[in-house]
């Protein structure tokens, strides 16, 4: 085992560290989570510099990274910002089911334009009714000659309002059982369509700066081209691809771990009671050792679990085990910094509010923490 980065790794993470602080300004980012405002310009920006999409191909204009490689990419933006940096790289969700399944065709239509920030993609998987039980989805998406005909509603859809298309999952045979009746098919220029109906579900508790919306799809036509992978194979194809994209999710959460550790650090370093700094008290110590201790061993299980990813050799307990777990310490690092800043830090005016409120959607997008630990259960333990 090498712990040691490589050269290129250390310039691509001085890279996004350079980049997050330069272009990510707590004003803006309290102006986005009071306001629900998308940073467009900051996405274009992100894409411009390689940080979108960064995993691809560079004949799709990516960077060819690794998971590994991004994760430090995405531990580096959450530190810097957990706001601004959720929508940057969020901005082509959807995407990787094209990257891992899609046509030559498909790829050169939709990955460069991803990539440059110049599109906006969405996935849109979640249900009313199915949430969880993904295999639960109602919407359906009937062959009609050389169209799909699509209808139903999709909820909790990241970007779905600045969206410019979206990779759908939709019940294709009716007849067929659960796990192979679903396919992932691509609706185009959503913002535009008089098809589907969009509305945005307005505020959050954290993450605001990430628009969440609830879309409607009414006798939706696409070609039946835009059908992504294998007709039927659809939640294969969505758990593969969530079994590798939650690494960014368990990445995201180390960085807002350690954004929320660092601020914390400064502050108990400045500020004085009882005539000294808290920070010289044995248990503001204790408090900070057990937090800097929670975020390596959350870094390393993270990194152990991309490598993994890179070697061909996906995990899906590892994975499973970095997302619950990185998700949790987010929370529990969050809190303790709270904590540790006192009435300030449940002020507006401290950085480390707006990081508690952003850490705790790591526990539900992308597989709820109980999904993650029923899913490492249930490969320990094997079917009974």
């Amino acid at each position: 085992m090498d712990f040691e980065l490589t050269e290129a790794q250390k310039m691509l993470r001085d890279g996004a560290r350079e980049f997050a602080r330069g272009e990510f300004s707590a004003e803006y980012a309290r102006k986005c989570d009071e306001e629900h405002i998308f940073p467009r310009e900051l996405v274009r920006k992100a894409g411009e510099h390689g940080f979108i999409g960064a995993i691809f191909p560079e004949e799709y204009g990516g960077q060819a990274l690794g998971w590994f490689d991004f994760s430090l990419v995405c531990e580096e933006f959450c530190k810097a910002d957990s706001t601004l940096s959720a929508p940057i790289l969020s901005s082509g969700f959807g995407t990787e089911q094209i990257y891992l399944f899609g046509t030559e065709e498909q790829k050169r239509k939709y990955m460069p334009k991803i990539t440059t920030g110049e599109w906006i993609s969405c996935g849109a998987y979640t249900e009313p009714e199915a949430g969880s039980d993904a295999a639960a989805i109602r919407t359906t998406a009937e062959r009609q000659g050389d169209e799909f005909v699509i209808n139903g509603t999709k909820t909790f859809v990241t970007n779905a309002g600045v969206a410019d298309f979206g990779a759908i999952s939709c019940v294709t045979d009716k007849n067929a059982p659960r796990y192979r009746n679903m396919s992932i098919i691509l609706v185009d220029d959503l913002q535009n369509r008089k098809d589907v109906q969009i509305a945005d579900l307005g505020r959050k508790m954290g993450i605001n700066a990430s628009l969440t919306g609830e879309m409607a799809f009414i006798d939706c036509r696409v070609p039946v081209s835009n059908l992504v992978g294998k007709e039927n194979n659809g939640f294969m194809q969505a758990m593969t691809f969530f079994d590798v994209t939650r690494i960014m999710v368990a990445a995201m959460s180390v960085g807002i771990a350690l954004g929320a550790y660092e601020r914390t650090l400064v502050y108990i370093r400045k500020r004085k009671q009882f005539g000294q700094a808290i920070g010289a008290f044995q248990a503001t110590q204790f408090k900070i050792a057990e937090m800097a201790t929670k975020i390596e061993a959350a870094r390393n299980l993270v990194y152990k679990a991309a490598w993994f990813i890179d070697k061909g050799q996906p995990d899906v307990i590892l994975s499973s085990m970095a997302k619950w777990f990185a998700a949790r310490i987010a929370v529990e690092v969050c809190d303790e910094a709270i904590q540790l800043h006192g009435g300030y830090g449940y002020m507006c005016d401290f950085d480390v509010e707006r990081f508690y409120r952003d850490a705790k959607i790591q526990e539900i997008y992308e597989g709820t923490k109980e999904i993650e630990k029923y899913t490492m259960g249930r490969a320990i333990i094997g079917k009974l």
